[in-house]
């Protein structure tokens, strides 16, 4: 009885760890990332030490554990020499040191040019990152890094990441250098002044030789670097947080959020999300933490996460290095594959359920809770729409990434009007927001998502596929439909051809759009509806 005791006590302390043990259809692969940087204008307190001992206490709870990891080194963390040691000593061990791509001072002293930042460090886009050089400038930020790095380790480094890099670098980095994976920032509006918007959700994707935040969809068109979507962000919430406005919050697994990465409830359910619910492919997310947020803010949140990841490790969960899930991808796949990440139990204990699923064509979201279904968010990917940055340096302090807007859930919102695709019936001639009982999501030969839904005899099945969607029903076509709708102020830019088969707009010059191969669109010139057809509405995306 004592042992039966023991073992219920472990597995309600544990849930991930059991619950992965009935999803290993699909890999799950953590990446520890944590990234320095050798100086904090923002703070006099955060010293070069306090910046230092950060790193040093990172490594060592890491070491604790078992575990190695990455250390993507900032420029002028590169060129210290007490970095130089430590890192050298860490390689020893296993862990894997690479570079991170924001841009500093002497950096681009090094380089030849003169600085026009603030500050050694500045967070500004025109300065601090690649995308505010000219590309022949970004390629000598590239030589220079690579050649001091080489210099210090003998190798040059696998694994480069950022908040975000531009095409011409990163091809570049590829071409002369042969890195393996990069990483950039979660989907986010406005925060620190950086908007990546509509991309690939989460995993990872091949880049267009255009736009490194757009997946390619032919291999012609693609960087072959697979770019890991970072900070672990909450699959329900992080796309709401801050709605109506310009700059959103954070709420994501990083250690230094105490609602989130610093909760124990809020991680262990993320990482349940992660690594025990129905996905395709496989799924994934980083942990880690910049050393600029210091050890005191974030040092008890990850002693935390770490009795947790060894749990996950030891069930099968594969805790690795950047590099080695790059090569993993590279080896696995030739273009970016369908995934998803699916929330069955909300991270905040509200009853949200949810689904993201990803292609090389697009990515849609599903979100149901006691208020009915919705998608959420559907955003199309084309090679061909070139960003802002591939050919010219960005002059505002800010930067923006986006991608070709079929559904935007946030900002065609307002908090009092909430744009989505809604399911609807007719109960008595009457238009009613169709709400679920019961829900079921599984995954189909590890390359479709399906989520069945039920009430009162009625049912609904959505199918999410590498090239489109199919949304059914038992009930007759004249019975249900899909209601897309924007806040009022902020209307649908969106037109519908003249024989309702197409819904479509335009990204820099580039046409784009969804085909129904069954089913009509309808419009009343606010709202449009999808109108099913022999049982079903059939996407083409």
């Amino acid at each position: 009885m004592k042992i039966l005791l023991r073992l219920a006590v472990l597995l309600m302390l544990f849930p991930a760890a059991h619950n992965f043990a009935r999803a290993k259809d699909a890999p799950r692969i953590i990446n520890i990332i944590n990234f320095v940087r050798a100086v904090e204008p923002r703070d006099s307190r955060i010293t070069e030490d306090v910046l230092y001992d950060t790193v040093v206490e990172q490594a060592e709870l890491m070491e604790q554990y078992g575990m190695t990891g990455t250390f993507l080194l900032q420029y002028d963390a590169l060129v210290m020499p007490r970095y130089q040691s430590l890192m050298k000593e860490l390689m020893s061990k296993g862990f894997e040191v690479g570079g991170w791509w924001e841009i500093t001072q002497p950096h681009v002293e090094d380089a030849g040019m003169d600085w026009r930042g603030r500050y050694p460090w500045d967070w500004h886009a025109d300065v601090g990152f690649a995308t505010g050089y000219d590309p022949e400038e970004r390629e000598k930020l590239v030589d220079v890094y690579m050649e001091k790095f080489h210099s210090i380790f003998g190798i040059y480094p696998s694994s480069v990441g950022s908040w975000f890099i531009d095409a011409h670098t990163l091809e570049y980095m590829y071409d002369k250098y042969g890195i393996t994976a990069s990483c950039n920032c979660k989907d986010q509006v406005g925060t620190d002044g950086y908007t990546l918007w509509g991309g690939y959700w989460n995993q990872a994707y091949y880049p267009s030789r255009l736009n490194a935040y757009m997946p390619a969809q032919t291999e012609e068109g693609q960087i072959p670097v697979p770019v890991f979507r970072m900070l672990g962000s909450d699959p329900v919430y992080q796309y709401d947080t801050g709605l109506g406005g310009t700059i959103q919050g954070v709420i994501t697994l990083e250690p230094v959020y105490p609602d989130a990465g610093g909760s124990e409830t809020w991680v262990r359910r993320f990482l349940d999300a992660i690594c025990s619910a129905p996905c395709i492919g496989f799924n994934y997310t980083q942990a880690g933490q910049e050393n600029s947020f210091t050890w005191d803010a974030m040092g008890e949140a990850l002693r935390m996460h770490f009795p947790i990841l060894d749990s996950l490790r030891r069930s099968g969960v594969r805790i690795e290095t950047l590099a080695e899930s790059g090569k993993w991808f590279k080896e696995q796949y030739k273009l970016t594959p369908p995934t998803s990440v699916t929330v069955l139990e909300d991270t905040f204990g509200n009853g949200n359920k949810t689904v993201w699923f990803d292609s090389r064509f697009y990515r849609a979201n599903l979100l149901w809770n006691d208020e009915g279904i919705f998608f959420r968010d559907i955003h199309l990917f084309d090679e061909h729409v070139r960003s802002d940055y591939v050919n010219s340096r960005g002059t505002s302090n800010q930067c923006v990434y986006g991608t070709c807007p079929i559904m935007d859930g946030f900002r065609w919102s307002t908090p009092e009007d909430r744009a989505s695709v809604q399911f609807f019936i007719k109960e008595n001639g009457e238009a009613v927001a169709f709400i679920p009982d019961r829900s079921s999501v599984r995954a189909v030969r590890d390359r479709e998502m399906q989520v069945d839904f039920v009430s009162d005899g009625s049912r609904f099945k959505v199918v999410m596929s590498e090239s489109g969607m199919t949304i059914s029903s038992n009930l007759p076509d004249t019975e249900w439909y899909l209601v897309m709708s924007a806040a009022g102020s902020k209307g649908l830019p969106l037109s519908v051809s003249p024989d309702g088969k197409f819904l479509g707009a335009e990204k820099n010059g580039i046409g784009y759009g969804i085909r129904l191969k069954s089913g009509l669109f309808e419009t009343d010139g606010e709202k449009i509806m999808f109108v099913p057809g022999k049982g079903k509405i059939e996407i083409e995306c």
